[in-house]
């Protein structure tokens, strides 16, 4: 049974968290804005009512035909009252009616009768009195059905932000997913990579130590010391190239001007040795007319061009030839050609030579990661990088880097 990806579990788990969150602060936020909001409503609609109530008592002059929901009643100044016909049992309130003796200020009550609530405005006229009851009913309806709306509104909201959330977490959670995606890659990287010449260095060193031990003469362990040397001038090469590849957002950020021919001819002169030893020609052929002016991270780019000769020059054998070539193309293009007469590749493996820890068609070439950090590089400072070959008759990799601005 498959065990669960940690690490998809882990993102997973963030992302469920994130939108859950998110979700409650938008259900938090749309339901005080539904709380404030029915306050406010409820408050406006008894604020409009009474005021057309005031307006009905203040200027109407008989009990019939009262507006749609409310009811008059006049108490003249003899006592005699009147109403409208069908008025709502209970009313009108007579001590309302009473109190309002001449000079008094107008009072506004709510009453309820039979579970409806009722607004009733009495004030003064003249020496006797006028009474308006309006109902809420309407308004209680009105509210309802708004509220409900309200809630529908809601709830297709807070669907939304759901989903809205839900995207946004995975959004938020990718560049999580991509650094440990990264953090995995570089333990594996390292893993792959060190694990041989780290193996090589024991047994070499566990060599040197017998002889030490069994008393062997200095050339011999003169000859041990220069393998376990080689073998940690490896290992720092490889350190170097994993950490390089942590580094590689930062660098595309520094950017400054770079002679491409400059970096090309200090690589070259560091092979010098090595291609002599190897009885290899190693040919620097820089651009005649111009400087190679690029703009990028100096380092990063003599890596790559370090790469790529240290590659050309370990598949060529002796009596061959490896040339760095620097042109300025048409269009503002900075052209850098490493091309060597070794062994080659298959054109299969012209794209899959650039992955980490690739090997050729055959298990007959293995890649690492110099060539795969090369393309990084390049990639980042807005550059191509291609390859081209034939098995027996050499390879050829370009770079093209866009020419720095005049």
């Amino acid at each position: 049974m498959n065990r669960p990806d940690p690490d998809r579990l882990l993102l997973s788990r963030a992302r469920r968290t994130s939108a859950v969150q998110s979700t409650a602060v938008v259900t938090l936020i749309l339901l005080v804005a539904g709380l404030v909001a029915a306050v406010a409503l409820a408050r406006e609609q008894r604020r409009v009512l009474e005021t057309t109530v005031r307006q009905t008592a203040a200027t109407a002059e008989d009990v019939v035909d009262p507006p749609y929901g409310m009811w008059l009643f006049v108490r003249d100044g003899d006592g005699r009252l009147s109403s409208t016909a069908g008025a709502p049992s209970g009313f009108p309130d007579l001590d309302a009616l009473e109190r309002a003796q001449p000079g008094s200020a107008t009072s506004s009550s709510s009453v309820d009768r039979a579970g409806t609530d009722y607004l009733v405005v009495t004030q003064p006229r003249g020496t006797g009195a006028v009474q308006v009851v309006a109902s809420m009913a309407g308004l209680e309806q009105e509210r309802h059905r708004t509220l409900a709306a309200l809630g529908v509104a809601g709830l297709i909201g807070l669907a939304a932000a759901a989903g809205a959330g839900w995207l946004l977490a995975g959004r938020a959670t990718r560049p999580l997913g991509e650094a440990l995606a990264r953090q995995r890659r570089f333990v594996a990287d390292a893993g792959h990579e060190l694990r041989t010449p780290v193996t090589q260095l024991h047994t070499r060193a566990q060599l040197l130590h017998q002889d030490l031990h069994d008393g062997a003469p200095p050339d011999r362990m003169a000859a041990d010391v220069e393998q376990l040397l080689a073998g940690a001038r490896q290992l720092g090469e490889i350190i170097e190239d994993l950490l390089l590849s942590t580094r590689m957002e930062h660098d595309a950020s520094e950017a400054s001007e770079v002679d491409l021919g400059v970096v090309a001819a200090g690589a070259v002169a560091g092979f010098a040795a090595k291609a002599m030893d190897n009885g290899v020609s190693l040919v620097l052929d820089p651009d005649p007319d111009r400087p190679s002016l690029v703009r990028g991270r100096e380092a990063a780019l003599r890596r790559v061009v370090v790469a790529l000769v240290d590659n050309a020059l370990s598949h060529t054998a002796s009596g061959g030839q490896v040339t760095v070539e620097l042109r300025e193309t048409p269009g503002r293009a900075v052209t850098l050609t490493v091309r060597d007469t070794g062994t080659g590749f298959d054109p299969a493996d012209a794209e899959r030579l650039f992955d980490r820890f690739a090997r050729g068609h055959g298990e007959q070439r293995r890649f690492g990661l110099g060539l795969a950090l090369a393309r990084e590089v390049i990639t980042g400072h807005g550059g191509t990088i291609e390859a081209a070959g034939e098995p027996g008759q050499g390879a050829t990799f370009t770079v093209r880097l866009p020419a720095a601005p005049p």
